[in-house]
């Protein structure tokens, strides 16, 4: 994913002051659904939420699941946030800062119109929260970019290095990457426009201006700010708890060093080797690409964190569903097949989302076919059965659903069903095929995947790199016991109907949040044409081919968007005028528009969109309402519930 496609992190982000671009007055044109009883109603599809006396903060629908507060102002923002990071609405998820706006998200359509209908009874108070900690960070000014910013403020290095450590800096919001926290400090002491040119990468620990803003850099990454010194302080450790070194509403003291000296910790213990899983999966082949995933780690925006999870996440649930686990269990999701992994061990497996076939086999030396009562982590030898009368270990699991795996009972390879449960017996081996259509498998097997969480969730982030490693050739991966009293599945036709090659494929969008930055035009050219997915794509986004004829997306508004939160499925558009569709790893905030966002139900059709495929984009509801008077649960022209 090029860095154009998420350019507002900070460092590649408007780097102006804290609502420039943002248009604390505009109002959307057609970004959400009708105004709760109790809102006051500015333009169509807008509220005007907010206390008598205070700036009316507008709400901007992102999605069905999420909108954006438009607050106009950092300080504004700073209130809002801090009362709803305290006081959550039910079934809020995630509450999110950024320049001028908050982004609030939730875990349901009906959830997130009940919190637009309460934002208008509440009054943040002017200083909710607790206060932050104290952070002092050692700089030594030695940066590309001194005497440049020297020169544009007029300050001689000697003034910006006083200017930087006489201010006391606050963390106003997180976003870019993890650890990266945005600083301001009271009447603005420097303001600098950020680098014509961005680097490729910036060295970690980086210290940085842009705007009216100041960060350290957590890790390498591209970016975009003026850099003044280098800290050899660590921003991020996700050993550490909490483990973002600087926090929203953390104050922050730079301290001038000639050099940095790093202290070794006489006390740190090199953890013990784990022992050999007997309950495992050991991979052969990773094929193209593998990761483990679940249901990702949402909540920590403010962070940089990325929620990522599976991106096809029905047919995770599907997956897990078929093995009796729960949903959020660990899974290998699987991209274009191509996986081999043999069983320590007695396994039912599951195969869901991209439809590939597979094989099993075994040598002379592994274990029969019909296994007999073993003592391995999933339980104890002996029968068992579930609450539902289900098999209630592994073992017979395995046994019971042998007889939907062996088309060959007496021979030594076997063909592997889809979504539908088989077993997988010590000493064999599964290799999968390419994927016939679609992009993503989702392999379960009973109990789940028993890598260590990070951040509360065994997921791979690729923005991020949180998370564990992807799965390589010899990696050993650990099963969990067997979840008691839950029964294997019964076979279950696909849960995501993927696309055949050569299919268009239609997503729902609903317009917003930032669809008035855009032509009248734009929109009928979003559904009109279709669009195709290029192979530059990925969990990050599903990229599209610049076209060869015909109009583009075209901004009405030209200035840079202050950076701002976005949401899995947005189509953020940059000046390219080809929208970029947000997966599972996109960065938590952007700095492009976003011209509409993916229903939540088509996302999972999105996550299977492979290269070369053709999309065309319809507004959720079209035929029956306007946009700017539906209601998100209204049907859509297809009759179903976005």
């Amino acid at each position: 994913m090029s860095s154009g496609a998420s350019r507002a992190d900070g460092p590649h982000g408007s780097g102006g002051r804290a609502g420039s671009g943002s248009g604390s007055g505009v109002k959307a044109r057609s970004s959400g659904p009708a105004a709760p009883a109790g809102t006051n109603t500015g333009e169509a599809g807008d509220y005007l939420v907010g206390s008598p006396g205070s700036p009316a903060p507008t709400v901007r629908w992102a999605g069905t699941e999420a909108f954006l507060l438009d607050c106009g102002s950092l300080p504004e923002v700073v209130r809002w946030h801090a009362h709803l990071a305290a006081h959550p609405f039910p079934g809020q998820v995630d509450v999110l800062a950024a320049a001028t706006t908050v982004l609030v998200s939730f875990a349901s359509a009906r959830t997130a119109r009940a919190g637009a209908g309460a934002v208008g009874s509440v009054t943040p108070a002017e200083s909710a929260g607790e206060q932050g900690r104290t952070v002092e960070i050692p700089v030594v000014y030695d940066g590309e970019d001194l005497a440049e910013v020297a020169r544009l403020t007029g300050l001689g290095e000697r003034g910006v290095v006083e200017a930087h450590t006489g201010a006391l800096w606050t963390a106003a919001f997180g976003g870019f990457a993890p650890g990266f926290a945005y600083l301001v400090a009271d009447g603005d002491p420097l303001d600098v426009p950020r680098r014509d040119s961005p680097r490729t990468a910036v060295p970690a620990g980086s210290v940085a201006l842009a705007g009216t803003f100041s960060a350290v850099y957590p890790r390498s990454s591209p970016g975009g700010w003026q850099l003044i010194g280098r800290t050899n302080a660590v921003l991020w450790d996700e050993k550490r708890e909490p483990p973002a070194l600087i926090r929203p509403g953390d104050t922050v003291r730079y301290r001038a060093v000639r050099e940095l000296v790093t202290v070794a910790d006489d006390d740190a213990v090199a953890p013990a080797r784990p022992s050999p899983a007997v309950h495992a999966l050991v991979v052969e082949e990773p094929g193209m690409q593998t990761l483990v995933q679940d249901l990702g780690r949402p909540g920590l925006g403010d962070l940089g964190v990325p929620s990522s999870g599976a991106a096809d996440r029905a047919s995770a649930a599907q997956a897990n569903r078929l093995v009796g686990n729960e949903a959020s269990a660990a899974v290998l999701e699987v991209t274009l097949g191509g996986l081999s992994v043999t069983a320590r061990g007695h396994h039912v497996l599951a195969l869901a989302g991209a439809p590939v076939t597979g094989t099993i086999t075994r040598s002379e030396e592994a274990s029969p076919a019909r296994p007999g009562p073993s003592t391995t982590a999933a339980g104890t030898a002996g029968p068992g059965t579930a609450a539902d009368g289900g098999p209630a270990t592994v073992e017979e699991a395995a046994q019971e659903t042998a007889s939907v795996a062996e088309t060959e009972p007496t021979g030594h390879v076997r063909s592997v069903p889809f979504c539908a449960p088989f077993a997988l017996y010590d000493g064999e081996r599964l290799r999968l095929d390419s994927a016939s259509r679609g992009l993503r498998c989702c392999v379960a097997v009973r109990g789940g995947l028993d890598l260590p969480e990070v951040l509360g969730s065994r997921s791979t982030d690729v923005l991020s790199g949180t998370g564990p490693d992807p799965v390589a050739t010899g990696d050993v991966l650990p099963v969990r016991p067997a979840p008691e009293g839950r029964a294997v599945g019964e076979p279950e036709p696909p849960e995501v109907d993927v696309p055949a090659r050569g299919e268009t494929v239609t997503l729902r969008v609903a317009p917003g949040p930032r669809d008035d930055w855009f032509t009248p035009e734009s929109l009928t050219t979003l559904t009109a044409r279709t669009w195709r997915v290029a192979t530059n794509s990925n969990r990050v986004g599903v990229r599209f081919e610049e076209p060869r004829d015909g109009p583009v997306l075209e901004r009405a508004r030209t200035e840079e968007l202050a950076s701002e939160g976005v949401v899995t499925g947005s189509l953020q558009v940059p000046h390219s005028g080809v929208p970029v569709l947000f997966l599972a790893d996109h960065p938590v905030t952007g700095g492009y528009p976003v011209i509409g966002v993916v229903v939540p139900r088509d996302l999972a059709l999105a996550a299977q969109l492979a290269p070369g495929t053709d999309v065309r984009f319809d507004v959720a509801g079209a035929g029956r309402t306007p946009r700017s008077q539906a209601t998100p649960d209204q049907t859509t022209s297809t009759g179903e519930s976005v």
